[in-house]
């Protein structure tokens, strides 16, 4: 019984004070961790989001014939509600966002009003588009001869 006690605590003597060296070291870093944890204040809760209203934010077209520069929507510009938090509504500018109408693959001669799409960036809300819709204007066509 005595040598196997003296086989179990003599025996690789440094290798198991240096794990227990380690196991003590370990221990104290978690046990200051949490005392720090506690110590720190309550974070401050996010200030309540603001709103902004960005007015004549340009309309633009996106069509797949090649030639958009005919193709006009009235109204050309667009007022856009969005929310973000106060710091992001200091530094929001009216390049960061992006209205267009899209005019791919359908059949304006039918229906000529389109939904305005809007693009915001990441941390914004669209809150609103005024108007919502635009009014696809063709060009005339040239007369056959």
């Amino acid at each position: 019984m005595i040598k196997f006690l003296r086989h179990v605590f003599l025996d690789d003597f440094v290798l198991k004070l240096f794990s227990l060296a380690l196991a003590f070291l370990f221990w104290i870093t978690v046990s200051f961790a949490i005392q720090q944890k506690e110590a720190l204040p309550i974070p401050a809760l996010p200030l309540t989001p603001e709103v902004r209203t960005i007015f004549n934010l340009p309309i633009v077209v996106v069509s797949s014939t090649s030639d958009v520069h005919s193709i006009k929507v009235t109204p050309n510009q667009a007022e856009v509600v969005v929310q973000c938090d106060p710091q992001t509504v200091q530094n929001l500018q009216s390049k960061d966002l992006r209205a267009l109408v899209d005019l791919t693959g359908l059949d304006v001669a039918r229906n000529p009003r389109r939904k305005i799409e809007v693009s915001v960036p990441a941390g914004v809300s669209l809150i609103g588009i005024i108007p919502p819709e635009a009014q696809v204007v063709l060009p005339p066509k040239p007369p056959a001869r």
